[in-house]
């Protein structure tokens, strides 16, 4: 059976530098073999966003979105650094995911800088975004600095992109096997305790 993946871009800007980043690992994905075109799903927040919760009707916006999550085998979780901090489109997203879209799957974080930052944002989501909905976080995570520069092509433009990429496909190849290896756990482990502690 093949692997369900969703790629989540989670910049509120439409167009934005980390719906490129996602875009590309979705390609990528597709072209290393790992998922079938149709177990690929993209959201993008910034085309789609979420109304900010509580919203008094987000029902028709949060379910499409919680339908491919909930059949995932697992995320790729692309956040931009804005000031330093995860983008607020994200950590509204993790007010509407739980446990039912999230629990016991494997997330791969990946941070976005137009500069030579990007690893505040990762840093913050690990602290704060897992604890409900038991997402779980990959020990390891991808940083695309100078975005701007960087997986713009089907090739390298230089040493940095061509570091990057190679880093990426090696990075998506983890996530692939802990999905794979994380299957079971969502069967076996019950659902006792609603909420994290």
């Amino acid at each position: 059976m093949s692997l369900k993946l969703v790629l989540l871009a989670g910049s509120s800007q439409p167009s934005s530098q980390s719906a490129k980043v996602a875009a590309y690992l979705q390609r990528r994905l597709l072209q290393l073999g790992h998922c079938a075109a149709a177990d690929l799903s993209l959201i993008d927040l910034g085309a789609t966003p979420l109304p900010l919760w509580p919203a008094q009707d987000h029902a028709g916006a949060w379910a499409d979105c919680a339908a491919l999550l909930h059949e995932a085998d697992g995320l790729v979780l692309v956040s931009p650094e804005w000031h330093g901090m995860a983008s607020p489109a994200l950590k509204n997203f993790f007010v509407y995911a739980g446990r039912r879209e999230l629990g016991h799957k494997p997330g791969l974080l990946v941070g976005v800088s137009a500069g030579t930052g990007g690893a505040y944002p990762l840093s913050e989501l690990r602290a704060s975004s897992y604890k409900n909905c038991r997402l779980c976080y990959l020990p390891e995570q991808l940083i695309v600095r100078q975005v701007e520069t960087a997986l713009n092509g089907e090739t390298a433009v230089d040493e940095a992109d061509a570091r990057i990429r190679s880093r990426a496909d090696w990075t998506l190849e983890v996530l692939v096997h802990y999905a794979q290896a994380m299957r079971p756990l969502r069967t076996a482990i019950a659902p006792v305790f609603a909420s994290g502690m």
